[in-house]
């Protein structure tokens, strides 16, 4: 195929997720939840959307323009260990990896054994050709070139250790945080709903600490996320672990605030329990940027009202990356044109 096709191929699958019957549509979402019961339908309707807008023809042939990628290369096998803790989460390293016109062997998470697969079958009905591109493995994967893995800081040394031979992309654990400059108001502040609640707080891109002036009243973002607090708690895994925390500080007489659906807690710490979100305050600029430099190693990405800060997401649009967005700021794209 050349790159042209590709793209194209990729931008059908965009259209046809972007459409799936009602009937398509239910049997993805029940398969989904029963594979993993974090998967629920918004999650699932979040991950397809984020998806669609992905593979707009637009958008992959603006992506692709930025790079020397030729029509056709000596594809080679690219190992790519995908994480499991939101739907779908590996589908950016496999997109890139086929657009790049390699080989994916995909390595797929035991938390989401439905959606990539279907993902992939889905592909390969709309370009047969993606047939012998596409391999999914469960075991051992032989006769790889090279490797772009997802994990936690200790699976990442295990994946240093076997896969340190090959030309690779290790990823780490990331989050991401939230600075309140101080006038916003509850509306804006509402914002941040998705970039805390969406996907349960499970991805690196949801926001697990929030930074505010010391003059700031925290209750005001209680206030404002209250709503949606109360409705995440209908998924009972979320709701086991509010519960859970909950206890644990009371119990341990821990000081932190609670809107019924979200446990705010002061800490100095970066990543959070599911269903805490920590913060931390701050006196001026100076002091903001010494606390975000001190932990650029381990953030994702940082959302701020209005983009307040540079290359930062505005309030909202943590959970919405574009395609040159890559993880953990590791131009994926590259690296694989790179292998030829």
């Amino acid at each position: 195929m050349t790159l042209k096709e590709r793209v194209e191929a990729f931008a059908k699958l965009g259209q046809k997720i972007s459409n799936l019957t009602e009937d398509e549509q239910e049997m993805v979402l029940i398969r989904a939840n029963s594979s993993n019961g974090w998967f629920d339908e918004q999650s699932v309707l979040s991950a397809l959307k984020g998806i669609g807008v992905y593979l707009n023809q637009d958008a992959l042939d603006t992506w692709v323009a930025a790079y020397d990628i030729p029509d056709t290369v000596t594809p080679k096998s690219v190992l790519v260990i995908m994480a499991g803790n939101i739907p779908m989460v590996g589908f950016h390293d496999a997109l890139s990896t086929l657009i790049s016109g390699h080989k994916l062997v995909a390595k797929i998470s035991s938390q989401d054994t439905y959606l990539m697969p279907w993902l992939l079958e889905t592909l390969i009905e709309i370009e047969p050709a993606f047939k012998d591109m596409i391999t999914i493995t469960e075991g051992r994967a032989e006769q790889i070139e090279a490797v772009i893995a997802t994990g936690s800081d200790n699976s990442a040394r295990y994946f240093e250790q076997y896969f340190g031979k090959y030309p690779n992309i290790i990823r780490k654990n990331r989050s991401s945080v939230a600075v309140i400059r101080g006038d916003e108001d509850k509306d804006v502040l509402a914002k941040l709903k998705d970039d805390i609640l969406m996907y349960y707080g499970l991805g690196c891109r949801n926001i697990s600490k929030v930074f505010i002036p010391s003059s700031f009243n925290i209750n005001l973002l209680l206030e404002a996320l209250e709503p949606f607090a109360i409705q995440v708690r209908m998924n009972h895994k979320y709701q086991n672990n509010y519960d859970y925390n909950k206890s644990i500080y009371l119990v341990n007489k821990v000081p932190h605030l609670d809107n019924g659906g979200i446990i705010f807690r002061e800490s100095e710490e970066m990543v959070s329990p599911i269903s805490v979100v920590y913060y931390e305050k701050y006196e001026n600029g100076a002091e903001l940027k010494q606390k975000l430099d001190e932990i650029k190693e381990k953030t994702q990405c940082v959302v701020s009202s209005d983009q307040w800060l540079a290359e930062s997401y505005n309030f909202g649009q943590a959970q919405f990356p574009a395609l040159h967005d890559y993880a953990d700021g590791v131009d994926t794209l590259k690296f694989l044109i790179e292998l030829n």
